[in-house]
């Protein structure tokens, strides 16, 4: 049997869908319930709180990047030995980019694709029966959307509550709880969203908050009732991603890199491959028995002085790429360059496996999903191979030779241009590879 699911949703970022949908998955778990998050969308920092809140791991869920029969095959996992699953969306609810009709990367994709009925978080500071109105819009806007109900957020007094409450559920719409503006708990943030889980102290504690404060406003049985859904009909098969750069794969995981999709891990494994990681911020070199290398995204840009220093790690990897595949994606390409410029305007020297400078001292935010035809045979497939992924990040290439990674479109165009270097049997790019590529638009 597969678990229910309940998407939390907004109409807009900010509304305080993340800690609302942290406080759910921890004070279910408290009562002993066996929860899975997912998180909509490309976004990696908040599946790692996820998992904090609830000791499973989370998988993202993307209706641009993804065929929905991987959509399927992966809420299929979330669910399984879960009791509920508890999805986050991204931005506002109908926020996606241009696509074919539920290929949008919206989480209201998500939602009608899995039967998912969506809990409205509405941010109710500054009006009151106002409310009203945007939750029969969001109820009406989308036939294939159960909106299963609202939780007022930021409400001020017991007055505002019951102005708003009484507004919405004169419409047929369900009020699930009230929570109080300036309850003081926050999560940290930093250029690229939340501070990570691993880095926020006394992330245990602020988890237990979260809860105890849905626990106090939020009806969390009749929540519970409502959740719903899942991967109907979807019999277990394999998932459709890009296949493992070899039978035993070293991937560098710490604070600096960190942004490694759980379903590409949970991919390679059920393939027959074995994931070695290593920290290059304690100096450790790719283990000498892995076939290939992989360096995620993260914040190199924070780390530059102590990876420079890491000897052991550059001589290491230089050496590892003199004769086996090695990739970087977005802060794993900028250390493979040869330098990096920190915020601060100092230059440190990276891999100088590629020919790339990289700073971070004049950011420019590059943001929006990718397809990506590979220009070469290399860690990620064979060329011509076309993926789907994205781009997020604030650092700016300040040179940049060589022979191209790949030849990228994005959401908005089909115009192809040039991205990344490779040079032998090292590759890296901006782009975060998530599946193989979907048909044309």
């Amino acid at each position: 049997m597969i678990a229910p699911g309940l998407l939390v949703a907004a109409i807009r970022s900010g509304a305080g869908k993340t800690t609302v949908a942290l406080g759910l998955m921890r004070a279910l778990a408290r009562r002993g319930l066996r929860v899975s998050g997912v998180k909509c969308g490309p976004d990696y920092i908040d599946p790692a709180f996820h998992a904090a809140a609830t000791g499973r791991a989370s998988f993202n869920l993307d209706s641009w990047t993804m065929e929905a029969e991987l959509l399927g095959q992966l809420a299929l996992r979330a669910g399984e030995d879960a009791d509920v699953i508890v999805a986050e969306g991204s931005m506002g609810l109908f926020d996606g980019a241009p696509g074919a009709p539920a290929q949008t990367g919206a989480s209201a994709d998500i939602a009608a694709h899995l039967g998912w009925p969506a809990l409205l978080v509405m941010d109710v500071s500054g009006q009151a029966q106002s409310a009203a109105a945007i939750a029969r819009g969001v109820a009406a806007h989308d036939a294939r959307v159960k909106l299963a109900g609202v939780l007022l957020n930021r409400v001020g007094s017991e007055r505002h509550r019951k102005l708003a409450q009484e507004a919405i559920e004169a419409i047929g719409v369900r009020v699930f709880g009230a929570l109080p503006r300036d309850s003081g708990i926050a999560l940290p943030e930093r250029h690229l969203g939340l501070v990570q889980a691993g880095e926020t102290r006394g992330l245990g504690a602020l988890l237990d908050a979260l809860a105890e404060r849905i626990e106090t406003h939020v009806d969390l049985d009749a929540l519970l009732a409502a959740a719903a859904g899942g991967p109907a009909g979807v019999a277990r098969g394999s998932l459709d991603a890009p296949r493992p750069p070899g039978g035993r794969i070293a991937v560098a995981r710490d604070e600096a890199f960190s942004f490694f999709y759980p379903h590409l891990a949970c991919c390679w494994r059920e393939a027959g491959a074995e994931i070695a990681f290593f920290s290059p911020l304690v100096d450790e070199a790719p283990p000498d028995d892995c076939d290939s290398c992989w360096l995620p995204g993260g914040y190199p840009e924070l780390h530059a002085g102590r990876l420079a220093a890491a000897t052991n790690f550059l001589g290491g990897l230089r050496r590892f790429a003199a004769t086996r595949p090695v990739h970087g994606e977005c802060g794993g390409y900028m250390t493979l360059g040869r330098t990096l410029t920190d915020a601060a305007g100092e230059l440190h020297t990276m891999a100088g496996l590629l020919d790339l400078a990289t700073s971070f001292a004049q950011r420019k935010l590059h943001l929006g999903y990718r397809r990506a035809r590979l220009a070469a045979d290399c860690a990620l497939g064979t060329a011509g191979a076309e993926l789907a992924g994205h781009e997020f990040h604030y650092a700016t290439i300040v040179s940049e030779k060589g022979l191209p990674f790949a030849m990228v479109t994005d959401a908005y165009s089909q115009e192809e241009r040039p991205a990344g270097l490779r040079a032998g049997p090292v590759t890296g790019s901006f782009f975060h590879a998530m599946t193989k590529k979907k048909g044309r638009r």
